[in-house]
């Protein structure tokens, strides 16, 4: 298990603040900070709602939502807790986590409850006084996966009389403090001020870590650079693939620095023939390439880099430098996320540019009822249709529900890219 470095988002308003008591916005778009966070090397995110009211909370939950669907690390939802609902809402929002706040006894009340329904692996707790722990020990270490101590007082009391996980909040602080306290055998994590101030310095943080035996999650390399096959001038090549939709955006190639470069700090990083000089790309642009996977080839000649590229990865300002067609043969796609995405696309136009007698234009003027009784009909004829022994009807009956189904989803604004990773988080 690795040590983890947590920044964390004060939400409100629908801003990203500076704390629990200081209402001064850092960023008014949380989800692009949280987004920030998770490329430059954070290990998860503690997001705290510290909306008021109802009608506020549920603004709040959306923003949550966008976080988790940017940032690409786990997320932990803390924050206007008051029921098992409450806590149902941010897993279902995307949270990897929902925090449970033990200076509030509803909150401890309710803690075997959401336990049992979500898993302990699922509940953490925010803990601001030592007695919050002493009082609730055997319920905690039943219950609760994590701890998050949000006051820097209690951090000492706390290790003595619990073993169970901790992630502290921390000010400002020194780096020999950070060391001193990953050195704790249960302290598990950073969060606080000491982490938000340094998110730039996250990767150097972990080399830090890494040189005093602290063990991190850094993009350690299985197949060192002398391993590699390189071409006539010591360079390979790199084919990059944009990660979540396997597009390939541009090739490049990288000299041993550029390979350690990018290793130490996840953004891809070349060697410019050309200029004989190392580039970060997007270090100008703003487009950069985040690592998430380096794979070599069967003969270790070339490097396929899978990667979160912001903006576009080609100087033309397309999303990927291969666009200029020599030559194409008629074929039926059939990569299925793709044929979702392309049909999907159509309803969507359909909406923002209706098409005379268009039959999905024709359910978008009649409303949600009446997609909602479509969508009812064609779930029953999958019914129908599967007791027939012929497995064609059910195909075409399956392939009219999950068209109905898209239109349903332009409707309400829900995404493909949503769905699916819905499904993966499950």
């Amino acid at each position: 298990m690795y040590k983890k470095l947590i920044p964390c988002i004060y939400l409100y308003k629908g801003n990203a603040v500076k704390g629990f008591s200081d209402s001064t916005i850092l960023d008014t778009n949380p989800a692009a900070l949280g987004k920030f966070y998770g490329d430059n090397g954070a290990d998860e995110l503690i997001v705290y709602d510290l909306s008021e009211g109802d009608a506020e909370h549920e603004e709040a939950l959306d923003i949550i939502k966008d976080i988790c669907s940017e940032t690409e690390i786990p997320v932990i939802g803390a924050g206007n807790v008051h029921r098992m609902e409450d806590i149902k809402k941010l897993l279902y929002a995307g949270c990897k986590k929902a925090a449970l706040n033990y200076s509030k006894e509803g909150n401890i009340e309710i803690t075997e409850e959401v336990s049992l329904k979500f898993g302990k692996d699922k509940i953490v707790t925010c803990i601001s006084d030592v007695r919050e722990i002493t009082d609730n020990l055997e319920l905690l270490e039943a219950c609760v996966g994590e701890l998050i101590l949000v006051k820097e007082r209690c951090i000492k009391e706390a290790i003595a009389v619990s073993t169970l996980p901790m992630i502290v909040s921390v000010p400002e602080v020194s780096l020999d403090k950070i060391l001193e306290l990953l050195s704790k055998d249960n302290i598990c994590g950073i969060s606080g001020y000491a982490i938000n101030e340094n998110a730039k310095e996250l990767p150097a943080v972990k080399m830090l870590c890494q040189t005093n035996g602290i063990p991190v999650n850094t993009y350690s390399a299985k197949i060192t650079w002398d391993e590699l096959k390189l071409n006539s001038d010591g360079h390979i090549p790199v084919v990059v693939q944009d990660y979540k939709t396997d597009e390939v955006l541009m090739v490049a190639y990288m000299n041993e620095e550029a390979y350690n470069k990018t290793l130490e700090t996840g953004k891809m990083t070349y060697y410019s023939r050309s200029r004989d000089e190392l580039w970060v790309k997007g270090e100008t642009s703003g487009h950069y390439q985040y690592v998430k996977a380096l794979t070599a080839d069967c003969d270790k000649d070339t490097i396929l880099a899978q990667v979160s590229q912001i903006g576009a990865a080609c100087h033309t300002g397309a999303h990927s430098c291969f666009f200029n067609e020599i030559m194409r043969k008629e074929y039926e796609e059939n990569n299925p996320l793709r044929v979702f995405e392309k049909v999907f696309a159509v309803i969507q136009d359909r909406k923002i540019h209706p098409k005379e007698g268009s039959y999905t234009n024709y359910l978008f003027d009649k409303g949600i009822d009446k997609i909602l009784k479509k969508l009812g009909e064609e779930a029953t004829e999958i019914v129908i249709a599967a007791k027939n022994p012929n497995s064609n009807e059910i195909k075409y009956e399956i392939s009219d529900f999950l068209y109905h189904m898209m239109v349903l989803m332009a409707e309400k604004g829900v995404t493909w890219e949503e769905i699916t990773s819905e499904l993966a988080r499950r």
